[in-house]
């Protein structure tokens, strides 16, 4: 490039970094931590990962209000050990996040101070103990379709994240199950517990998928780069089409009065979700966002003793002579 200006061999340089850098995940090989990657992965990848640990974490809040209140000694070790897998979720993904430049400094602080996001879904109340079953059943069941497909992401430490974490929500989502079959098919006031739980939880379940494609700002370059490899549309629709037959097979309704069966394409058309109410709570203003966010902020700070003392441990462990 003889009598080229410095930025314009700047630019066919990062031009071929960035032509490999698509070959090699058209090739289905996995991004490392040491490899080369255009900025806005490396970004993309912070806020999806960090945002992804947040959820686990604020999503312990939820079922652990019916830790002390499980029916039978049974049911309180199994919510118990699915509470402790979400915490241990949320440490693999912060790990993974932290090999891409992020510190856990940076994204609790991003979180605490309302920058940083977590799922919608998590901003409802639990009301019932069918609520645990609601939750296994749908919110983890849309959480499954989603993580499936991170599996096979293009950034090998979260692809390997979700591999361990997906065979545990397997096991939630049967818990779930299994509560809303029993209450089913219990008596008619069991049911009905069932079916106001499924009322209130499918409509946050929808929308945990994001926003339609065409009004999603993040989709494209992630469909491009590999993080997703389907659309927020297509996992949505796969969630109606297994959920609506299940819930249907127990004598349970879906709350959505323009669901409907469509033949020709075989799947179950549902009725346009509420993204006013979805935005909403996303800004901030769902039912139990000021709650989820102060108890997560009373844990850290009840937790500061227990960093100053890591710290200290850490800074004797260095003063002491090799």
């Amino acid at each position: 490039m003889y009598g080229a200006t410095v930025d314009e061999i700047e630019d066919a340089a990062y031009d071929d970094k960035l032509a490999e850098f698509e070959a090699r995940i058209a090739r289905g090989e996995k991004i490392e931590p040491g490899d080369w990657m255009p900025d806005e992965y490396r970004r993309q990848l912070i806020r999806m990962i960090s945002q992804h640990a947040h959820s686990e974490v604020v999503g312990m809040l939820p079922e652990g209000t019916f830790i002390t209140s499980a029916p039978t000694l049974r049911r309180k070790l199994i919510l118990l050990a699915k509470v402790q897998d979400e915490g241990g979720h949320g440490q693999y993904l912060y790990h993974a996040a932290e090999t891409l430049g992020a510190t856990r400094e940076e994204m609790l602080e991003a979180l605490l101070s309302g920058k940083a996001k977590y799922a919608s879904v998590f901003n409802y109340p639990a009301l019932s103990w069918a609520d645990m079953g609601a939750i296994g059943m749908l919110v983890d069941g849309a959480a499954i379709l989603n993580q499936t497909m991170l599996a096979r992401a293009s950034y090998g430490p979260y692809s390997r994240a979700m591999i361990r974490i997906c065979t545990e929500e397997n096991f939630h989502q049967r818990q779930g199950e299994d509560i809303i079959i029993t209450l089913a098919q219990g008596t008619e006031e069991q049911k009905a517990m069932a079916q106001d739980a499924i009322n209130r939880w499918w409509w946050p379940s929808m929308m945990m998928f994001g926003p339609h494609d065409s009004d999603s700002k993040n989709s494209e370059i992630l469909l491009r780069w590999g993080v997703k490899t389907r659309t927020n549309d297509q996992l949505r629709q796969q969630f109606v089409n297994q959920m609506v037959p299940k819930l249907h097979k127990l004598g349970l309704s879906v709350p959505d009065p323009d669901l409907h069966y469509d033949e020709e394409s075989g799947n179950w058309i549902h009725g346009e979700i509420d993204w006013d109410e979805f935005w909403n709570v996303i800004k901030g203003n769902g039912p139990c966002n000021a709650e989820r966010m102060a108890a997560r902020r009373k844990a850290h700070e009840d937790g500061q003793w227990v960093r100053e003392a890591l710290e200290a441990y850490a800074a004797r462990q260095e003063a002491q002579p090799a």
